[in-house]
């Protein structure tokens, strides 16, 4: 199966952290709606409530909040999300997704509504810092190259013009 994409955003701080969970261990997301509050401890934010605020599916679709269920409908939209109209009072049908979770949704968009005992930052400090030590160590096998001699194109001489006298 494949992971859910959770962007987290903090509005206290104005940071978005994204964390990928695996949906087995998710599986009491699916079928939450827009605007439903969860527990933050199936991320790994321990003491934390989570609200849920949109996401895209599989193909990129966007969750809209006003289309009831799970599936997929093509709708008139003449505001956001979904479409941003160029011109006042333009409207476009577009493909959209409903405001039920699925398991066709890839990436939830999630906003902090209480915090926990722990800063997120420290939450989130340890995996960076995992990651970066497991990134350094290709970086350290790799030799140096040295750089190659650039060849100048050659240069045609700049013929003159004659100019005609009337």
């Amino acid at each position: 199966m494949p992971n859910f994409q959770f962007i987290v955003s903090n509005p206290a701080t104005r940071k978005a952290y994204k964390i990928e969970v695996d949906q087995t261990k998710a599986t009491g997301i699916i079928g939450k709606i827009i605007g439903e509050k969860f527990n933050g401890d199936i991320l790994g934010l321990s003491g934390y409530e989570v609200q849920i605020t949109g996401g895209t599916d599989k193909d990129g679709f966007p969750m809209h909040p006003q289309v009831h269920g799970p599936g997929r409908k093509s709708i008139v939209l003449s505001h956001q999300p979904g479409f941003h109209p160029k011109i006042k009072g333009q409207r476009k049908r577009k493909m959209v997704r409903g405001n039920t979770l699925s398991a066709d949704i890839i990436q939830i968009n999630c906003k902090i509504v209480k915090a926990g005992t722990k800063p997120i930052e420290q939450l989130f400090a340890k995996e960076e810092a995992a990651k970066e030590k497991v990134e350094e160590k290709p970086k350290e096998e790799k030799k140096e190259e040295k750089p190659k001699e650039e060849k100048k194109p050659e240069e045609k001489p700049k013929e003159k013009k004659e100019e005609i006298k009337k």
